[in-house]
């Protein structure tokens, strides 16, 4: 039995950080539909901590998502990868993950890196870029679309999404902290309100003329959903990427629409369809960061053995971009 080296968690949850443990586990085998990946880099994500602390395993857990690396070794039903490809793909919350030597996944879920595209860009664009991705070109209605408010633009959907607004000449508002402030700058935000010391909604609405937004990109959920009701134009539209559904959102007056938006649901659909999308999502990702048309906008790459310190440092908002993990 060949071991390799992976973070874990194991036992009852709830968890802590300081539970993660880097150990000598076997090596993982591809299934029929499956690729083995060496793992080259991992994107770092607000989910990978969740995980680890709502999680209960009986067996060593390998945490981490988002996996940039080499394929290794393919199942015998698989015919569209072969030994040697660079990968990228975002993975599935139920299986063993990235913060690992190698891992599996189905070939389903996987794009090619391009030849200019290194594993720490690709790494880096995965979680929140393809959940951006998701809310603008599978989720939102863009037709006479005016103007769209994205929440929490220094995080790794809103910079994203930013530059997905961009790409699609839609006129931006985002919140923000200052702190934050300059990764929105760098990729083109429009109005930037810092919620901290702006009443957000007046804000919206002298900015629109008192129109309002005809999409938001909220990420935030909860009593933030029913707050944009108000920040909204008639026959707009809300993206709902964070949790919490309120109960007394009122969708009526402004003829207003909902979606969800979330990425780890295609897994579970067990759609190969839906499963598929996540590649297809990749692969469009790949090829803009390959033309220069997407920021990854990078904080630090850590090295393997600090991939605790990066989710802690993640966990408590002190990063300024994204965080990656060099394997």
């Amino acid at each position: 039995m060949t071991m390799m080296k992976a973070w874990t968690i194991t036992g009852p949850g709830p968890h802590s950080l300081e539970e993660l443990q880097l150990q000598d586990i076997p090596e993982p085998l591809p299934a029929a539909d499956e690729i083995k990946v060496r793992v080259r880099a991992v994107g770092l994500n607000p989910a990978d901590y969740k995980v680890i602390e709502s999680g209960s395993w009986d067996d060593p857990h390998v945490v981490g998502l988002d996996v940039a690396g080499e394929v290794v070794a393919i199942g015998s039903n698989v015919s569209d990868w072969s030994v040697g490809k660079r990968v990228m793909y975002h993975g599935d919350l139920r299986r063993n993950g990235s913060l690992a030597e190698f891992t599996v996944t189905t070939h389903l879920s996987a794009a090619p890196i391009p030849d200019s595209v290194s594993f720490e860009q690709a790494a880096a664009s995965l979680c929140g870029t393809l959940t951006a991705y998701q809310a603008f070109y599978r989720k939102a209605n863009l037709s006479e679309l005016p103007t769209v408010l994205i929440h929490a633009g220094g995080g790794a959907v809103g910079l994203a999404a930013l530059q997905f607004a961009r790409d699609l000449h839609l006129p931006t508002i985002t919140t923000v902290s200052a702190r934050k402030r300059p990764l929105v700058e760098r990729v083109g935000a429009g109005t930037i309100i810092d919620y901290h010391q702006t009443n957000v909604t007046q804000a919206v609405m002298k900015a629109t003329a008192g129109r309002g937004v005809g999409l938001s990109i909220n990420t935030i959920g909860g009593e933030s959903l029913a707050a944009d009701v108000d920040r909204m134009a008639y026959n707009g539209q809300i993206i709902a990427i964070g949790d919490g559904m309120p109960a007394h959102l009122d969708l009526n007056a402004k003829a207003l629409s909902i979606a969800r938006s979330a990425l780890g649901g295609a897994y579970r659909s067990e759609n190969p369809t839906e499963i598929a999308d996540l590649g297809l999502m990749a692969g469009v990702v790949g090829q803009k960061l390959a033309a220069g048309e997407f920021d990854p906008v990078i904080d630090r790459v850590l090295p393997f053995n600090q991939a605790a310190t990066g989710l802690k440092l993640l966990k408590h908002d002190e990063n300024l971009g994204k965080l990656v993990v060099r394997v």
